[in-house]
């Protein structure tokens, strides 16, 4: 019988055990307690059981002699925890050691159990069952995780693509209103995305933009102008400069499509996070920093994060895009007009992230043109 291998033609679907200590009669006398039930391993040094538990089958269970020569076994249940591969197997430290201090040392390093020579047999049975017995539970309930978090994540990945179809389909009731708008949606959505990567590279916004947070301002983007299906067409595609009376409707889509979306939210089941964001985006991304925009009259901060990046980036395809009533200026011409903004109309901080990365605005122009569009 060697040191390594105490095991006989049993099932693979017998539990194995892994035994560790360097004396081979100690060896010899758990293998023959233990081989009727289980599939049995063996080790006769710390830097040999480290090897073995790493080789298939992997030890369901390690007993673990503390005082051997040279990796003493507290060292070598650290090593067995330090590797991602061995750092799940319970193990009972096994010791002539005939104290509390050792047996409170191994349990508070985390071992299972703790076993004192002279060993005896019923005792060692029962522990070694009822852990082997739990490690059976804890896989079950990993395996039921995985399979729930693989679950979810299928499901997630089912809905998403509708989730996308269907803003983008409540979008374009707005921009059906208004012809030429074109890829304004598309447009908007991308530079939105791409201040707010930028500002959250800012220490004062890294914590309120995380990657989720982005992916959430920029889903709800599109949904942006959804309160112009409430605008008359008269008003809506006037050629000519509004009205008082005219243009004090017109501000009520800011009000309308937040209303619409709150609605939304209290038909769901459940809280929709990227409705809240949208409706924040629908109401208040014509608000001004300095407090003379609308519906609300905000000041600063006050503006939700979101409408402030929402309203830099409408701005800005809007100057530089045909309108009925306007011809379109510059890519620079437009950047000069939200830099003079910068601090009445506009957030600082976001003016500043729209100069670091003006250049992709201009990308994004030229990729998603009006012209591809027609």
């Amino acid at each position: 019988m060697t040191s390594d291998s105490l095991t006989s033609d049993f099932s693979a679907a017998k539990p194995t055990i892994l035994v560790v200590d360097d004396v081979p009669e100690n060896i010899e006398v758990l293998g023959e307690l233990l081989q009727p039930q289980y599939r049995v391993r063996a080790a006769q040094s710390g830097a040999r059981a480290l090897q073995v538990a790493r080789t298939p089958p992997i030890p369901d269970l390690i007993l673990l002699d503390v005082m051997m020569p040279g990796m003493d076994g507290y060292a070598v249940f650290t090593a067995l925890r330090d590797d991602p591969l061995t750092c799940d197997i319970p193990v009972i430290f096994v010791t002539a050691l005939d104290g509390l201090q050792e047996e409170e040392k191994g349990l508070e390093l985390g071992a299972v159990d703790y076993i004192s020579k002279p060993l005896r047999p019923t005792i060692v049975q029962a522990r070694v069952r009822i852990q082997l017995e739990l490690k059976r539970a804890r896989d079950r309930l990993r395996n039921q995780n995985h399979f729930l978090e693989a679950e979810i994540a299928r499901r997630m990945g089912e809905n998403l693509p509708v989730q996308e179809v269907s803003i983008r389909a409540l979008a374009r009731l707005a921009e059906i209103r208004d012809p030429e708008t074109g890829n304004h949606l598309r447009r908007t959505q991308a530079y939105v995305s791409v201040l707010a990567q930028r500002l959250a590279l800012n220490p004062r916004y890294t914590e309120r933009l995380d990657r989720r947070t982005i992916e959430l301002i920029s889903k709800s983007a599109p949904l942006h102008d959804i309160g112009k299906v409430g605008i008359p067409d008269h008003i809506l595609l006037k050629p000519g400069k509004l009205t008082a009376d005219e243009w004090a409707i017109m501000q009520t889509h800011a009000r309308l499509g937040s209303e619409a979306i709150e609605h939304a939210e209290k038909d769901a089941e459940r809280p929709v996070p990227f409705l809240a964001s949208a409706k924040e985006i629908a109401r208040h991304h014509h608000e001004w920093w300095d407090g003379s925009g609308y519906p609300d009259g905000l000041i600063g901060e006050a503006i939700p994060l979101s409408a402030r990046l929402m309203a830099l980036a409408d701005v800005f395809d809007a100057l530089i895009s045909k309108r009925v009533y306007k011809q379109p200026i510059t890519q620079n011409g437009a950047r000069d007009m939200i830099c003079a903004a910068r601090g009445t109309h506009f957030d600082p901080d976001v003016v500043d992230a729209f100069v670091a990365e003006f250049p992709r605005f201009a990308e994004i122009a030229n990729r998603y043109g009006d012209e591809a569009a027609e």
